[in-house]
Protein backbone atom coordinates (compact mmCIF):
# COMPACT_ATOMS: atom_id res chain seq x y z
CA UNK A 1 0.00 0.00 0.00
CA UNK A 2 2.94 2.46 0.60
CA UNK A 3 4.72 1.67 -2.44
CA UNK A 4 1.49 2.19 -4.31
CA UNK A 5 0.35 5.76 -2.70
CA UNK A 6 3.89 6.84 -4.05
CA UNK A 7 3.50 5.67 -6.95
CA UNK A 8 0.31 7.44 -7.42
CA UNK A 9 1.83 10.54 -5.99
CA UNK A 10 4.18 10.27 -8.80
CA UNK A 11 1.80 9.60 -11.28
CA UNK A 12 -0.22 12.52 -10.61
CA UNK A 13 2.72 15.09 -9.73
CA UNK A 14 1.64 18.01 -12.00
CA UNK A 15 3.99 19.00 -14.60
CA UNK A 16 5.85 22.31 -14.90
CA UNK A 17 5.46 22.85 -18.42
CA UNK A 18 1.48 22.51 -17.55
CA UNK A 19 1.52 25.01 -14.69
CA UNK A 20 3.72 27.87 -16.47
CA UNK A 21 2.31 27.68 -20.47
CA UNK A 22 0.45 30.72 -20.88
CA UNK A 23 -2.78 31.37 -21.59
CA UNK A 24 -4.08 31.65 -25.36
CA UNK A 25 -5.70 35.10 -24.20
CA UNK A 26 -2.26 36.01 -22.73
CA UNK A 27 -0.54 35.45 -25.81
CA UNK A 28 -2.34 37.14 -28.11
CA UNK A 29 -2.20 40.04 -26.01
CA UNK A 30 1.28 40.36 -25.89
CA UNK A 31 1.95 39.68 -29.80
CA UNK A 32 -0.82 42.25 -30.84
CA UNK A 33 0.79 44.69 -33.02
CA UNK A 34 -0.63 48.91 -33.20
CA UNK A 35 -2.86 49.46 -36.24
CA UNK A 36 -1.24 52.80 -36.84
CA UNK A 37 2.27 52.52 -35.41
CA UNK A 38 2.92 49.18 -36.70
CA UNK A 39 4.09 48.30 -32.96
CA UNK A 40 4.16 46.03 -30.29
CA UNK A 41 0.97 46.74 -28.19
CA UNK A 42 3.03 45.72 -25.18
CA UNK A 43 6.00 47.81 -24.47
CA UNK A 44 8.24 45.03 -23.18
CA UNK A 45 7.65 42.54 -26.29
CA UNK A 46 8.66 45.96 -28.35
CA UNK A 47 11.38 46.47 -26.36
CA UNK A 48 12.69 43.08 -26.64
CA UNK A 49 12.20 43.05 -30.30
CA UNK A 50 14.62 45.88 -30.54
CA UNK A 51 17.30 44.79 -28.62
CA UNK A 52 16.70 41.65 -31.11
CA UNK A 53 17.45 43.62 -34.20
CA UNK A 54 19.79 46.28 -32.90
CA UNK A 55 23.16 44.57 -34.42
CA UNK A 56 21.15 44.58 -38.13
CA UNK A 57 20.13 47.95 -37.04
CA UNK A 58 23.34 49.30 -36.49
CA UNK A 59 25.08 48.13 -39.60
CA UNK A 60 22.46 49.52 -41.41
CA UNK A 61 21.94 52.57 -40.56
CA UNK A 62 25.74 53.32 -40.49
CA UNK A 63 25.40 51.93 -44.02
CA UNK A 64 22.53 54.50 -45.33
CA UNK A 65 23.98 57.32 -43.66
CA UNK A 66 26.93 57.13 -45.13
CA UNK A 67 25.08 56.69 -48.70
CA UNK A 68 22.72 59.32 -47.95
CA UNK A 69 25.76 61.90 -47.05
CA UNK A 70 27.61 60.70 -49.81
CA UNK A 71 24.66 61.44 -51.89
CA UNK A 72 23.87 64.93 -50.30
CA UNK A 73 27.58 65.96 -50.57
CA UNK A 74 27.48 65.38 -54.47
CA UNK A 75 24.54 68.12 -54.81
CA UNK A 76 27.22 70.53 -54.12
CA UNK A 77 28.36 70.22 -57.92
CA UNK A 78 25.18 71.58 -58.90
CA UNK A 79 25.12 74.38 -56.43
CA UNK A 80 28.20 75.62 -58.04
CA UNK A 81 27.13 75.33 -61.70
CA UNK A 82 24.18 77.15 -60.65
CA UNK A 83 25.81 79.49 -57.90
CA UNK A 84 28.81 80.04 -59.11
CA UNK A 85 31.48 81.71 -56.42
CA UNK A 86 28.91 83.43 -54.88
CA UNK A 87 28.08 84.36 -51.21
CA UNK A 88 24.57 81.71 -51.45
CA UNK A 89 27.35 78.84 -52.79
CA UNK A 90 29.10 79.09 -50.21
CA UNK A 91 26.56 78.90 -47.20
CA UNK A 92 25.15 76.35 -49.33
CA UNK A 93 28.47 74.39 -49.24
CA UNK A 94 29.38 75.17 -45.35
CA UNK A 95 25.40 73.94 -44.73
CA UNK A 96 26.26 70.60 -46.82
CA UNK A 97 29.76 70.60 -45.09
CA UNK A 98 27.70 70.59 -41.74
CA UNK A 99 24.87 68.20 -42.40
CA UNK A 100 27.37 65.66 -44.05
CA UNK A 101 30.01 65.90 -41.35
CA UNK A 102 27.13 65.41 -38.49
CA UNK A 103 25.65 62.33 -39.87
CA UNK A 104 29.07 60.71 -40.39
CA UNK A 105 29.90 61.62 -37.26
CA UNK A 106 26.69 59.83 -35.95
CA UNK A 107 27.13 56.67 -37.89
CA UNK A 108 29.97 56.16 -36.43
CA UNK A 109 28.38 56.63 -32.93
CA UNK A 110 25.89 54.40 -33.70
CA UNK A 111 28.45 52.00 -35.32
CA UNK A 112 30.17 51.57 -31.91
CA UNK A 113 27.33 52.53 -29.38
CA UNK A 114 24.02 52.89 -31.16
CA UNK A 115 21.84 50.65 -29.19
CA UNK A 116 18.67 50.79 -30.72
CA UNK A 117 16.31 50.23 -27.89
CA UNK A 118 17.71 52.62 -25.34
CA UNK A 119 18.67 54.83 -28.26
CA UNK A 120 16.42 54.97 -30.52
CA UNK A 121 16.58 58.92 -30.58
CA UNK A 122 20.46 58.51 -31.90
CA UNK A 123 18.69 56.77 -35.09
CA UNK A 124 16.10 59.31 -35.29
CA UNK A 125 18.50 62.80 -35.05
CA UNK A 126 20.39 62.17 -38.44
CA UNK A 127 16.32 62.30 -40.24
CA UNK A 128 15.91 65.87 -38.38
CA UNK A 129 19.62 67.26 -39.31
CA UNK A 130 18.93 66.29 -43.51
CA UNK A 131 15.18 67.68 -43.10
CA UNK A 132 16.82 70.83 -41.81
CA UNK A 133 19.67 70.88 -44.49
CA UNK A 134 16.97 69.84 -47.49
CA UNK A 135 14.36 72.86 -46.35
CA UNK A 136 17.35 75.39 -46.20
CA UNK A 137 18.06 74.97 -49.70
CA UNK A 138 14.93 76.63 -50.73
CA UNK A 139 16.04 80.48 -49.84
CA UNK A 140 19.68 79.80 -51.68
CA UNK A 141 18.48 78.64 -54.39
CA UNK A 142 14.70 79.42 -54.83
CA UNK A 143 14.81 79.21 -58.91
CA UNK A 144 15.68 75.62 -58.86
CA UNK A 145 12.23 74.74 -56.79
CA UNK A 146 11.06 72.21 -59.29
CA UNK A 147 13.68 70.04 -59.26
CA UNK A 148 13.76 70.37 -55.82
CA UNK A 149 10.27 69.04 -55.17
CA UNK A 150 11.17 65.73 -56.97
CA UNK A 151 14.56 66.25 -54.63
CA UNK A 152 11.94 66.22 -51.34
CA UNK A 153 9.31 63.64 -52.75
CA UNK A 154 12.37 61.16 -53.48
CA UNK A 155 13.70 62.44 -49.75
CA UNK A 156 10.96 61.51 -48.13
CA UNK A 157 10.59 58.09 -49.25
CA UNK A 158 13.72 57.68 -48.10
CA UNK A 159 13.43 58.72 -44.34
CA UNK A 160 10.99 55.63 -44.61
CA UNK A 161 13.00 52.87 -46.21
CA UNK A 162 16.76 53.85 -46.17
CA UNK A 163 17.32 54.98 -43.47
CA UNK A 164 15.74 52.78 -40.44
CA UNK A 165 13.84 54.10 -37.76
CA UNK A 166 10.70 53.96 -36.13
CA UNK A 167 7.89 54.64 -38.29
CA UNK A 168 6.64 56.90 -35.67
CA UNK A 169 9.89 58.56 -35.89
CA UNK A 170 9.96 58.60 -39.98
CA UNK A 171 6.22 60.19 -40.21
CA UNK A 172 7.41 63.03 -38.01
CA UNK A 173 10.46 63.67 -40.12
CA UNK A 174 8.44 63.62 -43.65
CA UNK A 175 5.89 65.26 -42.18
CA UNK A 176 7.92 68.34 -41.02
CA UNK A 177 9.83 68.64 -43.87
CA UNK A 178 6.87 68.69 -45.96
CA UNK A 179 5.03 71.41 -44.34
CA UNK A 180 8.42 73.59 -44.02
CA UNK A 181 8.84 72.87 -47.33
CA UNK A 182 6.03 74.20 -48.81
CA UNK A 183 6.55 77.31 -46.23
CA UNK A 184 9.63 78.10 -47.30
CA UNK A 185 8.56 77.41 -51.18
CA UNK A 186 5.84 80.00 -50.26
CA UNK A 187 7.83 82.99 -48.77
CA UNK A 188 11.34 82.59 -50.79
CA UNK A 189 10.06 81.11 -54.27
CA UNK A 190 6.91 83.16 -54.66
CA UNK A 191 4.81 79.66 -55.55
CA UNK A 192 0.96 80.25 -55.55
CA UNK A 193 -1.73 79.08 -53.80
CA UNK A 194 -2.59 76.40 -56.70
CA UNK A 195 1.33 75.12 -56.60
CA UNK A 196 1.38 74.84 -53.30
CA UNK A 197 -1.61 72.79 -53.52
CA UNK A 198 0.37 70.57 -56.24
CA UNK A 199 3.05 70.92 -54.86
CA UNK A 200 1.67 69.47 -51.53
CA UNK A 201 -0.48 66.48 -53.04
CA UNK A 202 2.75 64.93 -54.41
CA UNK A 203 4.24 65.27 -51.00
CA UNK A 204 1.54 63.63 -49.78
CA UNK A 205 1.15 61.11 -52.25
CA UNK A 206 5.23 59.96 -51.12
CA UNK A 207 4.48 60.33 -47.66
CA UNK A 208 1.24 58.46 -48.18
CA UNK A 209 3.55 55.25 -50.36
CA UNK A 210 6.21 55.50 -47.87
CA UNK A 211 4.05 55.64 -44.70
CA UNK A 212 2.17 52.44 -46.34
CA UNK A 213 5.53 50.48 -47.14
CA UNK A 214 7.34 50.77 -43.80
CA UNK A 215 4.45 49.95 -41.99
CA UNK A 216 3.63 46.57 -43.84
CA UNK A 217 7.20 46.39 -43.14
CA UNK A 218 7.50 47.29 -39.26
CA UNK A 219 4.45 44.45 -38.55
CA UNK A 220 5.81 41.87 -40.80
CA UNK A 221 8.58 42.24 -38.95
CA UNK A 222 7.22 41.81 -35.81
CA UNK A 223 4.96 39.30 -36.68
CA UNK A 224 8.17 36.96 -37.99
CA UNK A 225 9.82 38.01 -34.90
CA UNK A 226 6.44 37.00 -32.67
CA UNK A 227 6.54 33.56 -34.42
CA UNK A 228 9.80 32.63 -34.11
CA UNK A 229 9.42 33.82 -30.16
CA UNK A 230 6.72 31.26 -29.83
CA UNK A 231 8.56 28.71 -31.64
CA UNK A 232 11.40 29.23 -29.21
CA UNK A 233 9.29 29.10 -26.27
CA UNK A 234 7.54 26.00 -27.43
CA UNK A 235 10.75 24.24 -28.01
CA UNK A 236 11.46 25.54 -24.72
CA UNK A 237 8.80 24.06 -22.64
CA UNK A 238 9.22 20.33 -24.65
CA UNK A 239 12.65 20.40 -23.50
CA UNK A 240 11.57 20.53 -20.14
CA UNK A 241 8.79 18.59 -20.29
CA UNK A 242 11.20 16.03 -21.62
CA UNK A 243 13.57 16.95 -18.79
CA UNK A 244 10.40 16.48 -16.63
CA UNK A 245 9.05 13.51 -17.76
CA UNK A 246 12.63 11.50 -17.49
CA UNK A 247 13.01 12.78 -13.60
CA UNK A 248 9.13 11.57 -13.03
CA UNK A 249 10.60 7.99 -14.75
CA UNK A 250 13.54 7.84 -12.88
CA UNK A 251 11.33 8.64 -9.47
CA UNK A 252 8.99 5.71 -11.11
CA UNK A 253 12.00 3.56 -11.66
CA UNK A 254 13.26 4.29 -8.19
CA UNK A 255 10.24 3.74 -6.52
CA UNK A 256 9.62 0.03 -8.45
CA UNK A 257 13.54 -0.76 -7.87
CA UNK A 258 13.90 0.40 -4.07
CA UNK A 259 11.94 -0.42 -1.54
CA UNK A 260 10.03 2.40 0.25
CA UNK A 261 10.62 1.78 3.91
CA UNK A 262 14.39 0.36 4.04
CA UNK A 263 15.75 1.46 0.18
CA UNK A 264 16.95 -1.89 -0.12
CA UNK A 265 16.12 -3.44 -3.73
CA UNK A 266 12.52 -4.51 -3.67
CA UNK A 267 11.59 -7.97 -3.83
CA UNK A 268 11.08 -7.94 -7.88
CA UNK A 269 13.99 -5.67 -8.67
CA UNK A 270 15.99 -8.53 -6.34
CA UNK A 271 14.87 -11.57 -8.41
CA UNK A 272 16.03 -9.93 -11.31
CA UNK A 273 19.50 -9.14 -10.44
CA UNK A 274 19.90 -12.70 -8.75
CA UNK A 275 18.99 -14.44 -11.55
CA UNK A 276 21.31 -12.50 -13.49
CA UNK A 277 23.74 -13.40 -11.16
CA UNK A 278 23.04 -17.11 -10.95
CA UNK A 279 22.93 -17.28 -14.61
CA UNK A 280 26.35 -15.73 -14.62
CA UNK A 281 27.75 -18.34 -12.21
CA UNK A 282 27.18 -21.25 -13.88
CA UNK A 283 28.66 -19.56 -16.95
CA UNK A 284 31.72 -18.51 -15.28
CA UNK A 285 31.50 -21.96 -13.00
CA UNK A 286 32.00 -19.90 -9.69
CA UNK A 287 29.84 -20.57 -6.17
CA UNK A 288 27.01 -18.39 -5.69
CA UNK A 289 25.31 -18.26 -2.15
CA UNK A 290 21.88 -16.86 -0.55
CA UNK A 291 20.59 -15.68 2.19
CA UNK A 292 17.20 -15.68 3.71
CA UNK A 293 16.89 -13.34 6.91
CA UNK A 294 14.43 -12.79 9.07
CA UNK A 295 14.22 -10.75 12.53
CA UNK A 296 13.38 -12.46 15.24
CA UNK A 297 10.30 -11.75 17.59
CA UNK A 298 9.00 -9.05 15.31
CA UNK A 299 5.56 -9.50 15.85
CA UNK A 300 6.17 -8.95 19.65
CA UNK A 301 8.14 -5.56 18.87
CA UNK A 302 5.27 -4.47 17.11
CA UNK A 303 2.62 -5.17 19.27
CA UNK A 304 4.78 -4.12 22.16
CA UNK A 305 6.32 -0.88 20.72
CA UNK A 306 4.22 -0.02 17.86
CA UNK A 307 4.31 -0.17 14.16
CA UNK A 308 6.18 3.24 13.91
CA UNK A 309 9.03 1.59 16.25
CA UNK A 310 8.96 -1.71 14.08
CA UNK A 311 9.73 0.40 10.75
CA UNK A 312 12.41 1.73 12.41
CA UNK A 313 14.16 -1.04 13.11
CA UNK A 314 13.69 -2.19 9.90
CA UNK A 315 15.39 0.67 8.64
CA UNK A 316 17.92 0.15 11.15
CA UNK A 317 18.63 -3.67 10.55
CA UNK A 318 18.58 -3.22 6.81
CA UNK A 319 21.73 -0.61 7.21
CA UNK A 320 23.42 -2.89 8.79
CA UNK A 321 23.06 -5.69 6.20
CA UNK A 322 24.23 -3.14 3.89
CA UNK A 323 27.32 -1.80 5.77
CA UNK A 324 28.27 -5.64 6.33
CA UNK A 325 28.05 -6.90 2.32
CA UNK A 326 30.98 -6.22 -0.36
CA UNK A 327 29.77 -3.79 -2.89
CA UNK A 328 29.13 -7.09 -5.26
CA UNK A 329 26.89 -8.44 -2.90
CA UNK A 330 22.70 -7.32 -3.45
CA UNK A 331 20.23 -7.54 -0.62
CA UNK A 332 16.30 -7.04 -1.20
CA UNK A 333 13.16 -6.67 1.24
CA UNK A 334 11.68 -9.89 0.46
CA UNK A 335 8.49 -9.12 2.67
CA UNK A 336 7.70 -8.00 6.02
CA UNK A 337 10.52 -8.66 8.28
CA UNK A 338 12.52 -11.13 5.93
CA UNK A 339 15.57 -9.93 3.76
CA UNK A 340 17.29 -12.13 1.33
CA UNK A 341 20.74 -11.67 -0.09
CA UNK A 342 22.81 -13.05 -2.95
CA UNK A 343 26.43 -13.16 -2.90
CA UNK A 344 28.49 -13.84 -5.34
CA UNK A 345 31.80 -15.34 -6.22
CA UNK A 346 31.65 -16.30 -3.12
CA UNK A 347 32.04 -20.25 -1.01
CA UNK A 348 30.31 -21.90 1.32
CA UNK A 349 32.71 -21.34 3.86
CA UNK A 350 33.14 -17.23 2.86
CA UNK A 351 29.49 -17.17 2.84
CA UNK A 352 28.80 -18.30 6.31
CA UNK A 353 31.44 -16.07 7.80
CA UNK A 354 29.62 -12.85 6.23
CA UNK A 355 26.13 -14.57 7.66
CA UNK A 356 28.02 -14.49 11.12
CA UNK A 357 29.81 -11.40 11.18
CA UNK A 358 25.96 -9.56 9.94
CA UNK A 359 24.41 -11.33 12.55
CA UNK A 360 26.60 -10.14 15.01
CA UNK A 361 26.22 -6.67 14.02
CA UNK A 362 22.74 -6.34 14.12
CA UNK A 363 23.03 -8.23 17.52
CA UNK A 364 25.32 -5.09 18.34
CA UNK A 365 22.47 -2.67 18.01
CA UNK A 366 20.87 -3.27 20.90
CA UNK A 367 23.37 -1.32 22.53
CA UNK A 368 23.10 2.07 20.97
CA UNK A 369 20.90 4.89 22.84
CA UNK A 370 18.21 4.28 20.26
CA UNK A 371 17.68 1.20 20.48
CA UNK A 372 18.98 0.43 24.13
CA UNK A 373 15.84 -0.82 25.18
CA UNK A 374 15.60 -3.65 22.88
CA UNK A 375 17.54 -7.35 22.32
CA UNK A 376 17.15 -7.72 18.50
CA UNK A 377 18.63 -10.56 16.75
CA UNK A 378 18.50 -12.52 13.08
CA UNK A 379 17.86 -15.58 12.23
CA UNK A 380 19.85 -16.33 9.06
CA UNK A 381 19.52 -19.30 6.51
CA UNK A 382 22.35 -20.14 4.13
CA UNK A 383 21.94 -21.81 0.62
CA UNK A 384 24.88 -22.53 -1.87
CA UNK A 385 23.89 -22.87 -5.53
CA UNK A 386 23.66 -26.50 -7.01
CA UNK A 387 24.32 -27.06 -11.07
CA UNK A 388 20.56 -28.27 -11.30
CA UNK A 389 19.05 -25.01 -8.63
CA UNK A 390 17.18 -22.40 -10.57
CA UNK A 391 16.42 -19.19 -8.26
CA UNK A 392 12.89 -20.06 -6.59
CA UNK A 393 14.51 -23.62 -5.27
CA UNK A 394 17.53 -21.77 -3.82
CA UNK A 395 15.42 -19.04 -2.15
CA UNK A 396 13.29 -22.35 -0.96
CA UNK A 397 16.27 -24.16 0.77
CA UNK A 398 17.54 -20.93 2.00
CA UNK A 399 13.54 -20.30 3.12
CA UNK A 400 13.92 -23.98 5.14
CA UNK A 401 17.26 -23.62 6.68
CA UNK A 402 16.06 -19.94 8.33
CA UNK A 403 12.77 -21.99 9.70
CA UNK A 404 15.04 -25.02 10.68
CA UNK A 405 16.90 -21.99 13.10
CA UNK A 406 13.82 -20.59 14.12
CA UNK A 407 12.65 -23.78 15.46
CA UNK A 408 15.95 -24.36 16.86
CA UNK A 409 15.50 -21.43 19.09
CA UNK A 410 16.76 -18.43 16.93
CA UNK A 411 19.39 -16.19 16.48
CA UNK A 412 21.93 -18.20 14.77
CA UNK A 413 23.23 -19.25 11.09
CA UNK A 414 21.77 -22.39 9.86
CA UNK A 415 23.89 -24.06 6.59
CA UNK A 416 24.02 -27.49 5.13
CA UNK A 417 25.90 -28.79 2.45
Amino acid sequence: MEKRSELEAIRHKKSPFKQEVKTLSQQQKQNDIHWLTGQFCDRQKERNYRYSIAPNVRSDARLALILASAIFAMFGITDYNLLGLTQEYYLLLTMRITVVSSCLAIALIIGKAGGYAEKAWLHALPLWIFAVGIVLIVPLRPESLSTQVTSIAVAIVAFYLLIPNLLTVAVLASIFVSVTFLAAAMLYAGVTAEGVVRIGLLLAMANIVGYSSLRRLERLQRKQYALLNEERDQNRELLQEIKHRKSLEAQLRMVAENDALTGVDSRSHFMKRAEALLQRSRLEDTPFCLFMIDVDHFKRINDTWGHTRGDVILTKIAEVCQHSLRPTDIIGRFGGEEFVVGLPHTSPADAKAVAERLKQNVEALSSTDELNDLELSVTIGVAVAKAEDDLDMLITRADNLLYEGKRDGRNQVVMKD
